[in-house]
């Protein structure tokens, strides 16, 4: 057998000479046994000159082997000379009161003064942002913000004083001599009138004087949404037997503890709301539309002129179609329950007047349905002989069995149901149509990405139907929320598509205003004439026609002079060496997000427009 060799030590003698001899005080103070100098170089074989320098070298190296919890501290900033930037800033202020206001809650500081600090960043990069704050007496946090692009939120409108005095014209006079030199905020102006002018005006005094006489146009709010007035009239109501709506609801019954879900397919006379028909079935589908609609051609005695359903697949299948026979069969809105109302009135009807479905006994499934149709039908049957009182008294059997429509009565409301169904039908081709394979492919892959449920494709086909450079923005808006934290709580594939939506509406308007002034400018357009000869007019270095050409497109009053100056500033990036491209589309982004007075969706838009039209996709 060969013998194994001894297993070397890990630390040589000499080391564990030097770190006994670095620990012979520590233990004496203490109060713990200790061995002599002597006994650890007898010990470790080790030379008593190289273990006492091993010693020195521990000793020296131990402070910094434990520091305190956390980061370690930055290294110091070299020092630089901040005097240039403090005496800019002071200049800036000087000539611009108001641009830099400290109230008891907060600071607020116009679009200006924002603008200068960002550019005294940009020609001073040797300055730490730190050194910056203090140089420009702006938080260090607040500095960080403005150079990342991060939009601060507006302050709070102070309150109007209680005694306001009435207007005149020496103080009238003060208000406006002050606006004209003022760079900073309505709401902070108030302030300052109130508190250095000394004149007891409100908000809203001060703002009827600037528009009056400064010309200062208020901005408001954009109202009601246009959707609200869509949907008015959208369900057409002619007599009973000529429109009829049909739906399917799941519905729940417990049999002996045991719980079955079913389809309860529902027919509902648009006119009296009666409930024709119904069909109680495992699922949603074919058989249960044709069953409901005969159902109620035989409670009736008649089929309806048209037959409503929603654009569910299994509605529209071919059999479908095949037992409606002369009825028109007309889709319903998307996203307008007002046209489906009849049905889904029914069903909230039941919800609120039935009680729990518990049946006890010794079935199956079979039976759990038959008992469930029955306790339906009865339901039906009380519910048309209900009176109502919204008509007079009369319940809906008597309002679908009285009325007698006349022949001309029946031809309108033929016309106009064929002419709706038409409608509806080409609304659906239209935005079959409009699906993108392309864009489809992505968001399959987008929605996999971020874990979306999406089993119908419905949101898919909505977010589908936008313009690829919406779609793609919204998906990086949405990314970007996510990474940043600002997402709310367990949102979903739907706030994707509001984003899209929002993206799509804003870039719609400056591409129309895009082309508008295109086309106004070939016809020799004497307001846009006057547009590009002041573009031409504007000169110095890049970075200073970039900031010329930002101030006037925020500033314009409407999309078309803005599409203008963004359009100039675009064709500045394209032009610019390639090197130094993305460096100015960086300052432009700085720019135009530290522009507060605009409103956030529409910086963002113009921060699109700038980078679709300066890095194409293709």
């Amino acid at each position: 057998m060969l013998p194994v060799p001894a297993e070397e030590p890990v630390v040589s003698p000499i080391l564990t000479a030097g770190l006994l001899l670095a620990a012979i005080p520590s233990l004496t103070a203490l109060g713990l046994a200790r061995p002599s100098a002597v006994e650890v170089l007898d010990a470790t074989g080790a030379s008593k000159t190289r273990a006492y320098e091993i010693r020195a070298e521990i000793l020296t190296i131990l402070p910094g082997l434990l520091r305190s919890p956390g980061r370690p501290p930055d290294a110091p900033l070299l020092a630089a000379d901040t005097g240039p930037i403090s005496r800019e800033i002071l200049a800036f202020l000087m000539g611009h009161p108001g641009a830099a206001m400290t109230t008891a809650s907060r600071h607020t500081y116009s679009d200006g003064f924002r603008h200068r600090v960002i550019e005294l960043a940009e020609q001073h990069v040797q300055v730490g942002i730190a050194q910056l704050a203090e140089a420009v007496g702006v938080p260090v946090a607040t500095v960080q913000d403005w150079l990342l692009s991060v939009p601060a939120p507006a302050p709070p409108c102070p309150t109007r004083p209680a005694d306001e005095d009435e207007p005149t014209q020496a103080r009238i006079a003060s208000v406006l001599a002050a606006w004209r030199r003022w760079d900073g905020g309505f709401s902070a102006f108030c302030v300052f009138v109130r508190t250095e002018l000394a004149i007891p005006y409100g908000d809203t005094l001060i703002r009827r004087i600037l528009n009056v006489h400064a010309g200062r146009r208020t901005k408001r709010r954009s109202g009601r949404s246009p959707d609200e007035k869509a949907t008015r009239n959208a369900l057409l109501s002619f007599f009973p037997g000529a429109q009829w709506f049909e739906d399917g609801s799941p519905i729940d019954i417990t049999l002996n503890g045991r719980r079955f879900t079913f389809n309860w397919e529902l027919a509902v006379d648009g006119f009296s709301g009666a409930v024709v028909g119904c069909s109680v079935r495992p699922e949603e589908d074919a058989a249960a539309v044709i069953a409901a609609f005969e159902d109620g051609v035989t409670t009736t005695g008649a089929a309806p002129i048209a037959l409503n359903t929603d654009n569910y697949a299994a509605n529209h299948a071919p059999e479908v179609a095949e037992s409606l026979g002369d009825t028109l069969h007309i889709r319903t809105t998307l996203g307008r329950p007002q046209t489906d109302a009849p049905v889904e009135g029914a069903f909230g009807l039941f919800r609120q007047t039935a009680p729990p479905l518990v049946v006890c006994g010794a079935n199956e499934e079979q039976l759990a349905r038959a008992v469930l149709a029955v306790f339906l039908t009865i339901w039906c049957r009380a519910t048309n002989h209900r009176p109502r009182n919204d008509r007079r008294g009369r319940s809906r059997v008597q309002l679908y069995a009285d009325e007698q429509p006349t022949d001309e009565q029946i031809a309108a409301a033929k016309a106009a149901l064929e002419e709706r169904r038409r409608l509806q039908e080409l609304a659906f081709r239209t935005r079959q149509a409009r699906l993108d394979p392309v864009v489809r492919a992505l968001l399959d892959e987008v929605f996999d990405r971020l874990g979306f449920e999406d089993p119908t494709g419905n949101v898919k086909d909505a977010i589908a139907r936008y313009p690829y450079n919406a779609v793609v923005a919204g998906i990086a808006t949405f990314e970007g929320k996510r990474e940043a934290g600002t997402l709310p709580t367990n949102v979903g594939p739907r706030y994707l598509l509001g984003i899209v939506r929002q993206i799509s509406e804003r870039d719609e308007g400056l591409a129309i205003a895009e082309h508008l002034w295109r086309l106004r400018l070939a016809t020799q357009d004497a307001a846009l004439v006057g547009l590009d000869d002041a573009r031409c007019a504007v000169v110095g270095t890049p970075g200073e026609q970039l900031r010329t050409f930002i101030d006037r497109a925020l500033a314009a009053e409407g999309p078309l002079v803005r599409s203008f100056w963004l359009t100039a500033l675009a064709d500045l990036l394209q032009a610019a060496p390639e090197s130094q491209r993305h460096a100015l589309f960086v300052s432009a982004s700085r720019r135009i997000e530290g522009t507060f007075r605009v409103d956030r969706l529409d910086r963002q838009a113009a921060v699109r427009f700038l980078a679709e039209h300066v890095v194409q996709v293709a």
